[in-house]
């Protein structure tokens, strides 16, 4: 289950894993710029955001690099963290924040595509059997 996978993953993984990893980047970098407006009117929110943000991050980072690697668990999580983005996307949509949303759902749908095209199926699914 935790073996590696082949010399070469098919690139529809390798790309979802590589946006899910720039996910998680960016997810760490909000969580530093969270850290850096912090106020004493809202400490406690601002240090429990920033922590979110960042253990999200990490895990987002950490699971695009060993989703590649053979580690079947990470799928979950990826593909957990593409539709909360897409809820995200939804709620955001309208007015000013069109184009961040229309962006966080392109991103999210790349990754759930790249994670369920069926040379990425069956990578994991060796991997799994392994």
């Amino acid at each position: 289950m935790n073996s590696e996978m082949p010399p070469t993953a098919p690139p529809p993984l390798v790309t979802a894993a590589s946006v899910t990893a720039v996910e998680g980047l960016v997810l760490m970098c909000l969580a530093v710029l969270e850290v850096a407006s912090l106020t004493g009117g809202r400490l406690t929110m601002g240090l429990t955001t920033a922590v979110f943000f960042a253990a999200f991050g990490l895990l987002l980072l950490a699971c695009g690099w060993l989703i590649t690697r053979g580690h079947t668990w990470t799928r979950g999580p990826i593909l957990l963290a593409q539709l909360i983005a897409l809820g995200l996307a939804w709620n955001l949509r309208g007015g000013e924040t069109t184009l961040i949303s229309v962006a966080i759902g392109v991103v999210a749908l790349i990754v759930i595509a790249g994670m369920l095209h069926p040379a990425s199926i069956e990578a994991i699914n060796d991997a799994d059997g392994r």
